[in-house]
């Protein structure tokens, strides 16, 4: 065989591995060293194998020697560094990539190597700048613009994450581990429909390994259960993903606690967490843990490992965002100044938008039923509801850009600082829905409990709808909830913590509906699923809107749907009932030190 035919072997490899086809590509590259064991480029192609295999310490021996044998060549060190990487040496990889930019400028696909790395330890706003500079020297580089965007997810920058995918379509090296790792990225984000070619390519294409596992990941965000067990059952033949992998264990688990077979998960999670050694990063296996076991009545051991979690979701955010309890919450920040006895009589807007010109506000304290109810409101024809979208925040952000200070300064804004604030949350809505004729949109974002101020301002004829639910039943389903967003996170990081945002929260509201006079529909949960038509009927008439026979199915209305963005999308498929009513009593010895922050309201809702 000629060097013109090893030289094509090695071509043909990497197209294998290019189409995650390692075991092809490793065949092809034995078969070249067998004619030349120190072929430069099959030792090169087989190194990458080996580490797609996530065989790190084999690919380790094969980059080594190459930088032996070729000490000046950058290129061997940057991989020698990746497979350090893989092993989770940090300090070795730092230092091959040290050399390696010693030895010339970097390339795209070393600064992509060394970002990966920070992310791994952690230094997010290091790995950000890293795989920013990589993406400059490579901008259409499919891998690249998907570890930006993960990164800038990761950092709560939703609209950096979306921009690093935008236009993912024309990317270079979309192979099926790329388009899965897009595809949930996008869907996370809620942007399914951009992530809908992406999860279609992956199912006509069932793909193996790890990009099956993330594709099953997505498949079962989008409640397509069916469709999730088959790409999980393609993730286990996959060559480069061990039946051990604590990503595997985990969507089994998931899926396992899907169909209700909590003990199946429960052994699952346990499994997974005897190899999830990193403390900062176990709560993504303790959350789901404890859900299992309280499923199983296991209430003691649920109990402590939701407080694990905690502990380890605040080491997680602390290490990778610099979060700390003692930086307090911007949320709650805006309860330390509301709206003053009086100052609305001195708001001046010349055209306000009418009722049927204004949305629809559905709040309430986090895990409140604000999602049963805005997806029983989707249902009438008059209304339309968007996924929950920051869209008032942004406007008081975009109040503070005027230099005005909020709430305080709510009076000054002009009538042409109210039409933009207004067109720019208009023009934010229509990027999310497209409301038919005649249509109001249903704005459902729970801490907009606390923009009350804002929503008056902006849409002074705007009805709004309060959700409660019992207090306690309402502490524990945010306690044993994984939330991403780090604010929230620390608000449910500790039962005190918790127990005092949502008496501020409350505290906060009722004062502000009696100096503002919102028209406000008060429901309580418990009333709500108990008496569904009965409390859809009388919220409908409060909404001056005809009865619509829909409401009555929101599951089925879920199920249409596909996405839900909040945690309850697995809840909200299911048939309405008071199965979830008066669970904190499991907990009851837990909560006793809590009771005295509760009780104003214990009392004022009976």
């Amino acid at each position: 065989m000629s060097a013109a035919d090893i030289d094509t072997l090695v071509r043909l490899a990497e197209e294998d591995l290019q189409q995650d086809n390692v075991a092809a590509a490793e065949a092809k590259c034995l078969r070249a060293l067998g004619i030349d064991r120190e072929h430069e480029d099959s030792l090169t192609v087989l190194g990458m194998v080996l580490q797609a295999q996530e065989r790190h310490d084999d690919a380790i021996r094969v980059f080594n020697s190459l930088t032996l044998k070729h000490a000046a060549a950058a290129r061997h060190w940057q991989n020698l560094g990746t497979a350090y990487r893989g092993a989770k040496r940090y300090d070795a990889a730092l230092a091959a990539f040290a050399r390696a930019l010693a030895l010339g400028p970097p390339t795209a696909l070393m600064l992509y190597n060394l970002g990966l790395v920070h992310a791994e330890l952690l230094d997010l706003p290091s790995a950000h700048e890293v795989l920013s500079r990589a993406r400059s020297l490579a901008p259409r580089d499919a891998w690249i613009c998907t570890a930006l965007a993960k990164c800038s997810y990761d950092l709560g920058d939703f609209e950096g994450a979306k921009s690093a995918l935008e236009g993912w379509q024309q990317l270079e090296g979309l192979t099926p581990v790329a388009l899965a790792e897009i595809a949930y990225l996008l869907t996370l984000m809620g942007e399914v429909s951009s992530a809908q070619p992406a999860i279609d390519s992956l199912t006509a294409q069932s793909p193996l390994g790890r990009a099956a596992l993330t594709h099953a990941n997505v498949l079962e965000r989008l409640n397509r259960l069916t469709e999730a067990r088959a790409a999980l059952q393609r993730a286990r033949f996959g060559t480069n993903l061990p039946g051990s992998d604590p990503d595997l264990l985990l969507a089994e688990a998931v899926l396992a606690q899907r169909e209700s077979k909590h003990e199946q998960a429960r052994d699952l999670l346990k499994e997974a967490l005897k190899g999830h050694r990193e403390f900062t990063l176990r709560h993504n296996l303790l959350f789901p843990l404890a859900v299992s076991l309280d499923a199983l009545g296991d209430y003691e051991a649920a109990f402590a490992a939701m407080s694990e979690a905690h502990r380890s979701q605040v080491e997680y955010l602390a290490a990778a965002l610099g979060k700390t309890p003692a930086a307090g919450s911007a949320t709650l920040e805006l309860t330390r100044r509301g709206v003053e006895a009086g100052e609305p009589l001195d708001w001046r807007d010349e055209v306000p938008p009418s009722t049927d010109q204004s949305p629809v506000f559905v709040v309430g304290f986090p895990r409140s039923g604000t999602t049963l109810l805005e997806i029983a409101l989707d249902a009438h024809p008059a209304l339309c509801s968007m996924d929950e979208r920051p869209f008032l925040a942004r406007a008081v952000d975009h109040m503070r850009s005027f230099g005005l200070d909020y709430p305080a300064d709510l009076g000054k804004l002009t009538a042409q600082q109210l039409t933009l604030l207004r067109t720019h949350y208009w023009r934010s809505v229509d990027a999310q829905v497209s409301l038919g004729a005649g249509q109001r949109l249903v704005d459902k974002n729970p801490l907009n409990l606390l923009r009350l101020p804002m929503i008056r301002r902006l849409f002074p004829h705007a009805h709004t709808v309060l959700i409660v639910r019992h207090p306690c039943d309402v502490l524990m389903s945010c306690f044993i909830q994984h939330f991403r967003a780090p604010d929230l996170a620390m608000l449910c990081r500790d039962l005190p913590t918790l127990a005092d945002s949502f008496r501020r929260s409350f505290d906060y509201w009722y004062s502000q509906e009696a100096r503002l006079g919102a028209a406000t529909f008060e429901i309580r949960y418990e009333t709500l699923v108990a008496d569904l038509e009965g409390q859809l009927r009388a919220l409908v008439s409060f909404l001056e809107l005809p009865w619509e026979p829909a409401m009555l199915s929101p599951a089925a209305r879920a199920r249409a749907r596909g996405f839900i963005s909040t945690p309850s999308y697995t809840q909200v498929i299911r048939p309405v009932s008071s199965q979830a009513v008066g669970r904190w009593r499991n907990y009851e010895p837990q909560l006793r030190e809590v009771m005295p922050t509760l009780a104003p309201y214990l009392e004022r809702w009976s």
